[in-house]
């Protein structure tokens, strides 16, 4: 122990340390002492904590201290010296703390006893090295004790000053800190320091008035003292950078996911060499705007959050300014216009090839993230946007293609189908494509042309972007393209279209190619799809029906296949605009709003259902975007279990901003169950009673 250990404490207080640690055990990493303060006001304690040394634990004290209201206004922390001949391992800590409680709460012995225990569970997740758990299970546990507190932790916005000493001591580097003293101020400091890999010696915490000056004892990872000015201005900046981070934490979705996300940047920027270093995007993130931006994306996503760390340093900063500029709905020809003037500049296939796929990863990034940040953005907004980007793209790669090909081989067309037709698109949403032509002998090439087309736009990750060609005449036994005459055979009365594929075909829209020939597709869906002939009402409940039995498991809610799930909503239009489209071609609309509008404008729907239906529509989709983008998978909609931090994180991220999160995520859950029994009574009663006639 280091020297001033024993000037600064009494024999009496040494005796009680040495007792406190004799009953360490592999059961008992930490003990815990509450006592009245020194000044023998109300509300002040100090607090002794003796136990083994973790990485990160200091911090993770702090942050304790913080989630039960506590100011910490001085504290003496001490480690065992390194270099004690025959110290035991791990090595032990004395840290003591004076703090007093913050106006409103309370830390009577309930609360102490609560306290010591999640002290406890932290230390035995440190001893197992599970750093990151640990981490992530404070960050939210204090996040979510702070919103509660109704703490604004405005005052980490204050500067911060900080100064290195490498003289005052032959072993450690010494790093004076002085700032406005505020709430949890100590807890983003020290956090700042383990997340950038810093061991903490011996801290002497002090207060005078509203100021701060701590001073801490600290070493790099590899236990060196930090002698270059370069890595102290580095620490320096982290340090300031995550202070201010962690006061936008509570804006996060989830705030663990934040601050392991914000260590993972600063990652990034610690290995980028000096004469490349990005001083004014760490500026620009530096500011309040910038800084609230990040924990809103970096408590969202995991898959957003890998894109944005795909992207170059060079190239963050447009990007970042470019999302403060997108419009809500950018127009097809503004995205025209951009990625022809960059595939201008590629002379090769596989160039333009790089081009296209840069532009279309960097523009999903952009919508996607306008979606997540901006409230104004609707799911209507988002969807449009990402559709009008997926057509251009098809179209461009078509073209390039097609000229690949050696073109002049006849009309093709594109025509989308199901979200991307519908206009509906999402989060990580797949395009559904069917290509057609209209030059019989030349099959082979346009079977090349629809497998080149699909290879040409990749997709980054599971469902976004991907082309999906399956919905095809005969499926995966089928050819990739389809001459326009073995279309109209294969969909036709007396064809071997199944009637899932004529329900299909509701969502069937030309994207790309020839428009001509994409109309003429599109008129023969309408006499097909809207020609009147029965609905097979008894295959098609069964088949609803075994959806909600083969693919969502027992005890699980599966936002899309579950009764009440948005398929029930999408069935219900389409299975209307079946019965109704023969007599009433306004319904005849890919888009499931477009297709409702027009079911209540003809009276088929009646307006009490109508407003249920509609909303019912937009907070299931919402939903299920806020499902996906978190997962990154357009497959996985099962809610999680309702008392998990996902389902807390999900809650926050569509809006139930309650102080206490567990509030918020009941709140969603009785929401999603409403709404799904509603959609679900409404589909039963619409539609059984036409199957129990049929029969």
């Amino acid at each position: 122990m280091d020297e001033d250990y024993f000037t600064t404490f009494s024999p009496a207080e040494i005796s009680t340390h040495i007792r406190m640690t004799s009953e360490l055990d592999p059961k008992h990493r930490l003990w815990v002492r509450v006592t009245p303060g020194p000044s023998g006001r109300d509300g002040e304690f100090e607090i002794v904590i003796v136990g083994f040394d973790y990485l990160s634990e200091f911090s993770i004290f702090c942050g304790v201290l913080s989630a039960f209201g506590l100011n910490i206004r001085s504290g003496d922390i001490y480690s065992f010296a390194r270099n004690a001949p025959g110290r035991p391992l791990p090595r032990k800590i004395v840290d003591v703390f004076t703090v007093d409680v913050k106006a409103g709460e309370t830390f009577e012995e309930a609360k102490q006893r609560e306290f010591a225990h999640e002290l406890q569970t932290l230390a035995q997740l440190l001893a197992t090295g599970a750093v990151n758990e640990a981490r992530e299970r404070l960050n939210r546990f204090l996040i979510e004790r702070i919103e509660r507190m109704n703490e604004e932790l405005g005052g980490l916005l204050s500067p911060v000053k900080i100064e290195f000493d490498n003289r005052l001591s032959t072993d450690w580097t010494v790093m004076d800190v002085r700032s406005e003293d505020t709430f949890a101020f100590l807890y983003a400091v020290s956090n700042a320091l383990a997340m950038r890999g810093i061991y903490i010696h011996k801290v002497k915490i002090r207060s005078s008035g509203d100021q701060v000056m701590d001073q801490f004892f600290i070493a790099d990872r590899w236990g060196r003292k930090i002698e270059d000015s370069r890595e102290q201005e580095r620490l320096r900046m982290a340090v300031a950078m995550i202070k201010q981070f962690t006061r936008f934490l509570p804006e996060a979705p989830d705030p663990a996911k934040a601050m392991r996300h914000f260590d993972q940047f600063l990652d990034k920027v610690d290995n980028i060499a000096e004469d490349e270093f990005p001083y004014r995007i760490i500026s620009f993130l530096a500011e309040r705007e910038g800084m609230n931006m990040l924990a809103h994306l970096l408590g969202s996503s995991d898959f957003l959050w890998d894109d944005f760390l795909g992207i170059h340093f060079t190239d963050l900063l447009p990007v970042l300014e470019d999302f403060a500029k997108t419009e809500l709905q950018p127009a097809k020809d503004s995205f025209r216009r951009q990625l022809r003037q960059l595939l201008e500049q590629a002379s090769t296939f596989e160039e333009k090839k790089r081009v296209l796929n840069r532009f279309k990863d960097k523009q999903v990034f952009l919508i996607d993230v306008k979606h997540l940040l901006e409230p104004r953005v609707t799911p209507t907004d988002f969807s449009r946007a990402l559709t009008n980007l997926a057509e251009v793209v098809i179209d461009e790669a078509a073209t390039i293609c097609y000229e690949h090909l050696g073109g002049q081989h006849g009309p093709f067309t594109i025509c989308g189908l199901g979200k991307f037709g519908g206009r509906e698109m999402g989060y990580a949403s797949d395009l559904e494509l069917l290509f057609v032509h209209d030059a019989p002998g030349s099959t082979p090439l346009f079977e090349s042309l629809a497998r080149q087309v699909s290879e040409f736009s990749e997709a980054r990750s599971k469902g976004i972007f991907h082309i999906d060609l399956r919905l095809r005449p005969y499926g995966e036994k089928g050819a990739l393209s389809t001459t326009f005459e073995q279309l109209t055979k294969y969909y036709s009365v007396n064809g071997p279209a199944a009637p899932f594929e004529r329900q299909a075909l509701i969502k069937l829209r030309w994207v790309a190619g020839d428009e001509a020939l994409g109309r003429r597709v599109e008129a023969h869906r309408d006499g097909f799809t809207y020609s009147g002939d029965p609905w097979n009402w008894e295959n098609a409940m069964h088949l609803r029906r075994r959806q909600t039995r083969e693919l969502v498991k027992p005890g699980q809610t599966n936002v899309k296949y579950s009764p009440g799930g948005i398929i029930d909503v999408e069935y219900a239009v389409q299975y209307l605009q079946l019965l109704n489209g023969k007599d009433h071609p306004e319904v005849r609309v890919p888009n499931t709003l477009e297709a409702l509008d027009q079911l209540r404008r003809l009276q088929i729907i009646r307006e009490a259902d109508y407003i249920m239906l509609h909303a019912s529509y937009l907070f299931l989709r919402n939903l299920i975007d806020a499902l996906r983008i978190v997962r990154g998978d357009a497959s996985d909609l099962v809610l999680p279990e309702e008392t998990s931090e996902e389902f807390k994180s999900l809650a926050r991220r569509l809006g139930y901003r309650e102080r206490d999160r567990r509030e918020g995520a009941a709140k969603l859950a009785a929401d999603i169950r409403e709404t799904m029994k509603k959609v679900h009574d409404y589909f039963l009663m619409r539609f059984d009673s036409l199957n129990a006639n049929a029969g």
